[in-house]
């Protein structure tokens, strides 16, 4: 999965030059700006209710917190998010967007406390879904805060325990010391677009129980950096 993974990432950075290069074709070009033009606005009104779509590519720093010492992951790890974003604005007076998309993103946290040495890699399959309000600062630089939640589904990860050399699947439903495959929660986070390029800063809070203990509570958090292109 990491393999794969990462071949898509490494050729979505290459074929960015060619985005660049190309996007005088996108339905939201203005020939007579010569650039990219989300929100045009004309006559009072934004003609902004076209869908978009963006390819995004970043790190994920990621702990695991819980009541449970054994369970506990909270110093960070990091892991790879990767995805493609679908947007589509809502209005024709404000510059206000629902966005979602589907995501591979790695969490997972670690405990190198004491007698405990451990990490946890959980790979999710992610469905986002936020409201972003892009707040123009003049023809190309916009600013875009959002807010909104997540689905997740773990679809692989590991389980390291260094001080046994043992390693076993961290979504294993018999297992009381491995999680939940599903994850839900909220998510907030500020980006900002140039042209046809964007970057974000993005908050994971998990909400969901991950853990099988119904006596401990066990929950994902992940702060994003996410680079990409809309076109």
């Amino acid at each position: 999965m990491k393999k794969i993974i990462a071949t898509i990432a490494l050729a979505a950075f290459v074929l960015m030059p060619s985005f660049a290069q190309n996007y005088k074709r996108s339905k939201y070009y203005n020939r007579n700006k010569r650039h990219l033009d989300y929100n045009n606005r004309r006559h009072g009104s934004y003609d902004n209710r076209d869908v978009y779509y963006g390819f995004r590519v970043g790190p994920a720093f990621t702990t695991v917190n819980s009541d449970n010492p054994l369970l506990d992951g909270g110093k960070t790890m990091t892991g790879l998010n990767v995805g493609f974003a679908v947007g589509m604005g809502l209005t024709d007076r404000a510059p206000l967007y629902f966005e979602s998309g589907l995501y591979y993103t790695e969490k997972g946290g670690k405990n190198k406390n004491g007698p405990l040495d451990f990490t946890y890699n959980l790979g999710y399959v992610e469905l986002p879904f936020v409201l972003k309000y892009a707040y123009n600062i003049d023809e190309t630089f916009s600013i875009q805060p959002f807010f909104g939640g997540y689905f997740a589904c773990g679809v692989s990860g590991k389980i390291k325990n260094f001080k046994n050399r043992k390693a076993y699947s961290s979504f294993d439903s018999d297992s009381d010391s491995s999680f939940e495959r599903l994850d839900a929660g909220l998510r907030m986070g500020v980006g900002v677009g140039i042209d046809l390029f964007y970057a974000d800063l993005t908050y994971d809070l998990g909400l969901a129980n991950i853990g099988h203990d119904d006596f401990d509570e066990c929950h994902n958090s992940a702060v994003m950096l996410t680079f990409g292109v809309n076109f």
